[in-house]
């Protein structure tokens, strides 16, 4: 049981600190009144999410992009109701991640806290648009990074490693 104890207390403590979030960018067209268009619509939306990180020139900080774009059209139409992009980033104080467990950790664990303040901001804009609130489902953050190592080994050429 001591043996467990010591190797534990060896583990380095992982820490994130979230220093600061903002909007880098945000876009909402609202097509349907563009073209002058009422009445009700049954919207088809269809959502895109990139994220991207990046070392910061401070020690153990790093910078969090979240880029999501949504796109939505009638669904008997197909006409376009709204587009809207928005940028989120979030700059971390990270400490005691394992180099080699960073990139996920950075693409998965801080997305998963920039979240609930990007969906909200769908939320309020879509809504605030003249549409009614968008409330984004949760994303498997896991999951999209799965695809895009897989998407990355796919676009290798064969016989590179």
């Amino acid at each position: 049981m001591a043996e467990n104890g010591a190797a534990e207390a060896q583990a380095p403590q992982v820490r994130m600190n979230v220093l600061t979030q903002y909007i880098r960018d945000l876009s909402f067209e609202n097509i349907l009144s563009q073209k002058g268009s009422t009445g009700e619509v049954v919207p088809d939306v269809k959502v895109q999410v990139n994220l991207d990180a990046r070392k910061r020139s401070t020690e153990h900080q790093f910078e969090v992009a979240m880029k999501l774009r949504v796109d939505s059209v009638a669904k008997e139409s197909n006409d376009k109701l709204f587009l809207m992009e928005l940028d989120y980033v979030g700059v971390f104080q990270i400490e005691g991640v394992p180099e080699d467990q960073l990139h996920p950790f950075l693409l998965i664990e801080c997305p998963r806290m920039l979240f609930p303040f990007v969906r909200r901001i769908v939320s309020d804009v879509t809504r605030d648009g003249g549409f009614p609130p968008l409330n984004l489902e949760t994303i498997d953050f896991v999951a999209l990074y799965r695809n895009e190592l897989m998407r990355r080994q796919a676009a290798q050429p064969v016989g590179q490693a």
